[in-house]
């Protein structure tokens, strides 16, 4: 297993694999109320089974090559995690997501995994497009996309339905020259 580290506050980016639906579960447990605000991951991982069908599902993606799901230990404990929901290498488009607890935020944790992410996506992988779609509500996400360079492309109006309601979703996104450019930019300072 490999551990990359998020900066001087200990904090690391790892696989998180279905080996790892316990500590998910619990994880999960702490934070369900505030990451269940804005996605569903809080519905869909309940309990051991949905825990280790969720990550397996992910495992499944890593090996066709379709997405990933990393864990943000802090402290020795899983606090949050990106992912890429999805991954078309073919295309060229892969779409970014993320997740965090309360006790991990406004650490910045989430923004240095999704750069490490994005980072591998275009230089390794060769995606020319990375989307975040955030609920127009979640501005700390919305947040996250600011920080990492992405554009606003626009809002897809009530386009995702969600504990009974239909929320707007806002779609950001980085093309390849761009987050090289930032990336540059970022290292001459």
């Amino acid at each position: 297993m490999f551990a990359i580290s998020l900066g001087d506050d200990g904090a690391e980016l790892r696989p998180l694999e279905p080996w790892h639906a316990e500590e998910f579960l619990a994880h999960m447990d702490r934070g369900r109320d505030f990451i269940g605000q804005h996605i569903a991951l809080a519905d869909a991982v309940t309990d051991p089974v949905s825990s280790q069908a969720f990550l397996r599902m992910y495992a499944e993606k890593a090996a066709a090559d379709t997405g990933r799901i990393y864990g943000i230990w802090a402290e020795g404990a899983l606090v949050g995690g990106v992912l890429f929901r999805t991954m078309d290498v073919h295309l060229g488009v892969a779409e970014a997501g993320c997740w965090l607890e309360p006790s991990a935020v406004g650490r910045g944790l989430v923004t240095r995994a999704a750069r490490v992410i994005i980072d591998w996506a275009i230089e390794e992988r060769g995606i020319h497009r990375v989307e975040w779609r955030v609920s127009a509500d979640n501005t700390a996400s919305i947040a996250v996309a600011q920080r990492l360079g992405m554009v606003r492309d626009g809002v897809l109006r009530e386009s995702y339905p969600y504990r009974g309601k239909r929320l707007d979703m806002e779609v950001w996104s980085i093309l390849a020259p761009e987050w090289r450019d930032t990336t540059q930019q970022s290292q001459a300072m």
